[in-house]
């Protein structure tokens, strides 16, 4: 399991360079970020976490790319390249943020099709601007979510690409999945925090 830490230990890690990093990335991974944007800081907040978002990282061999499935709120679901977090995230900018690599420990080689294709699939599915709002308020009510629909936050997604391949997160007892959730499973194991230009304290 992906010990539990706080925004402090984490902005404390060691930092390795993207570059030394790419060439061990495995389809599978998690990416996961700890943000300064508005939206990072309220999903922080009410996860009570470090982490702001999650996504999967998957490789196209035959372009020499590293690619990043993910969900965000002004694209919906996405490939972008892992690269541009480091140096062109938002107007010639990186992110704003830590940014870490873990794996899932025992994901089987036949399941990464499985994982892919369900994510390719779910391209440009809108990202549920509305759920950030809902979660807050079955927080506060301790209400879980009545139903999945296929608009998706960031930590959704990569629920349901796993769950296509036969692996599970756990939900939070309050009816809603964050990164927290999926980087406390058993079978997550950090691995980078990367050097990233663009970090804050």
């Amino acid at each position: 399991m992906a010990a539990d830490v706080t925004r402090k230990e984490l902005l404390e890690m060691e930092e390795t360079p993207y570059e030394d990093v790419r060439p061990k990335l495995k389809d599978g991974d998690l990416f996961f970020c700890s943000g300064e944007y508005f939206v990072s800081r309220a999903i922080r907040r009410f996860s009570e976490s470090p982490w702001s978002h999650v996504g999967l990282i998957l490789r196209i061999r035959e372009l020499d790319r590293v690619l990043l499935l993910e969900s965000v709120e002004d694209a919906g679901v996405r490939f972008a390249p892992l690269s541009k977090y480091l140096d062109d995230y938002e107007k010639g900018r990186p992110y704003r943020g830590a940014l870490v690599v873990a794996r899932f420990e025992g994901l089987a080689a036949d399941k990464i099709q499985p994982l892919a294709q369900f994510g390719t699939d779910a391209l440009t599915r809108p990202y549920d601007k509305d759920e950030i709002a809902k979660i807050v308020v079955r927080i506060a009510l301790r209400l879980g979510r009545k139903e999945r629909d296929r608009e998706y936050i960031c930590s959704e997604l990569v629920y349901e690409c796993f769950a296509h391949a036969g692996y599970e997160f756990a939900y939070d007892p309050k009816g809603f999945i964050s990164p927290q959730d999926v980087w406390q499973d058993p079978r997550v194991r950090f691995l980078y925090r990367l050097a990233n230009p663009g970090r804050s304290g």
